[in-house]
């Protein structure tokens, strides 16, 4: 069953893997780099100073725990445990993947710290911000776009990233829900007792 699994996986990230063109090449490179969403994270921050003002630290927490549990389940945990070789490390695919510019990411994969931290990312604030800001759900589609870009560029399965993502959405609670709490302990210690 096992092996099934794998060769369907394999069969869809070839299909997604060969839907490339020369003129999307250079943006899927482009856009799977993490500088290059630099004004996202900081317009993410502004929202977080702006609605929380003194209190930004909580919600601050709460995503480091995110991103933290993200990286470390993924690339601390699972990447060395499993030690699965990326399509683009993979010998039997050579000559069969689409790679852009040579890259092909480290030599293992599974399961995606791209689809874990944006996911996360995706999740945490969609969390906290909806309430005020539900176009704040439009993370996903960040979120989503970012995991397109590596089966793209073919360093990843279509397996990798459904596992990095639903490690990632879970994470995004785990750290909500801590920030929730602390929040709550917060103003609880700022509101004066009732006489």
């Amino acid at each position: 069953m096992l092996d099934r699994l794998l060769e369907w996986d394999k069969e869809l990230f070839l299909f997604f893997n060969g839907l490339h063109t020369p003129w999307l090449d250079p943006v899927m490179l482009f856009f799977t780099e993490t500088f290059v969403w630099l004004p996202l994270y900081l317009f993410l921050l502004f929202l977080v100073i702006r609605d929380y003002k003194k209190d930004c630290w909580v919600p601050l927490l709460g995503i480091t725990v995110t991103i933290l549990l993200c990286d470390q389940i993924t690339s601390g945990l699972m990447k060395p445990f499993f030690a699965r070789l990326r399509p683009s490390q993979e010998p039997s695919l050579v000559g069969l993947i689409h790679l852009v510019n040579g890259y092909k990411g480290g030599i293992y994969g599974f399961a995606s710290s791209h689809a874990a931290n944006t996911l996360g990312t995706a999740t945490f604030f969609s969390l906290l911000f909806r309430p005020s800001k539900p176009w704040i759900t439009w993370l996903y589609l960040w979120a989503f776009a970012m995991t397109y870009t590596r089966l793209y560029l073919g360093v990843h399965y279509p397996g990798d990233i459904l596992v990095g993502g639903v490690i990632g959405i879970a994470s995004g609670w785990v750290g909500y829900t801590l920030q929730s709490n602390v929040m709550v302990r917060v103003e609880k210690k700022r509101t004066p007792p009732l006489l």
